[in-house]
């Protein structure tokens, strides 16, 4: 009976538990539910009702075609999102893919020097280096062009480290086995190293895309021509202008949003594997 008991209060703890998380994860999730029905709204009814009496695709046909002939060219703008963003993810994972190697299976004087320094750099925020990229990136005469937006991301300390500690656990007999046979360098860690990594490869470029995605301070200081800039700043010079066009801006943020939604509800296994491992 006793033993009947400690069961039932277990289990009711476990439905109350669970009753908070669902409740608090609602509360959580209220302003993206509200931000996507709103978008879908007759424009009268946003703050009026939550349940729009009727669907309509007016503020996307405003966000997509309108503002476009205002100035605001927001197809453009997803696409220059999508092609920086792919662009330095691509860059991040090939290059924090080399130099995680060489930390981690070639021995050379200044190596430990080296890795220290790289975790050592992690502990700055990255809007400490804001002025000297932009002082750079002047005096090479980038500005307003989308080298600005990519070359000062295409490789990071977060990247080198995470390839570094992955690669320590590959057993150098499959890189000596690769090397008896005639192998180069390239050929091992493209062939033989990064196929063991892949957990590595997709956490790295996960969040390595998502940060550049949402990012937004920079593009804001490098870039003018609104043909170039990514969606969230068009998005916010817009929504600075033309304020009162609630609609549009709600649906302009739905559609910067959706990439991120996709590639979590994929890749979610590799977010939460990311996170453990970064909690480690």
């Amino acid at each position: 009976m006793k033993s009947l008991e400690k069961e039932k209060k277990i289990s009711m703890k476990s439905v109350m538990f669970y009753v908070i998380m669902f409740a608090l994860s609602i509360v959580w999730l209220y302003p993206y539910i509200w931000m996507f029905l709103s978008s879908f709204k007759p424009w009268d009814e946003i703050y009026t009702t939550l349940i729009p009496s009727h669907l309509t695709l007016k503020s996307y046909a405003f966000i997509l075609t309108v503002a476009n002939q205002m100035g605001y060219p927001f197809i453009l703008g997803l696409l220059n999102s999508i092609f920086v963003s792919v662009v330095v993810t691509v860059s991040v994972v090939f290059f924090s893919a080399l130099v995680g190697y060489a930390i981690a299976k070639i021995k050379f004087n200044g190596s430990n020097f080296l890795f220290n320094f790289i975790i050592y750099q992690m502990l700055f925020p990255s809007f400490m280096f804001t002025v000297p990229l932009y002082l750079i990136i002047r005096n090479f005469g980038l500005l307003d062009s989308y080298p600005a937006m990519i070359v000062p991301y295409m490789m990071g300390a977060w990247g080198v480290f995470m390839f570094a500690q992955s690669l320590k656990s590959v057993p150098n007999a499959y890189i000596e086995a690769a090397k008896m046979d005639g192998a180069n360098l390239l050929w091992i860690i493209f062939n033989v190293v990064l196929p063991l990594s892949r957990s590595t490869i997709a956490i790295v470029g996960l969040f390595t895309f998502m940060g550049i995605w949402d990012n937004f301070m920079w593009p804001l200081i490098v870039m003018q021509s609104y043909s170039k800039m990514p969606l969230a700043v068009i998005l916010a010079v817009f929504d600075k202008t033309y304020g009162w066009y609630i609609g549009p801006i709600l649906a302009g943020s739905v559609i910067q949003t959706i990439p991120m939604v996709i590639i979590f509800i994929i890749f979610r296994k590799y977010f939460l594997q990311g996170i453990s491992m970064s909690f480690k």
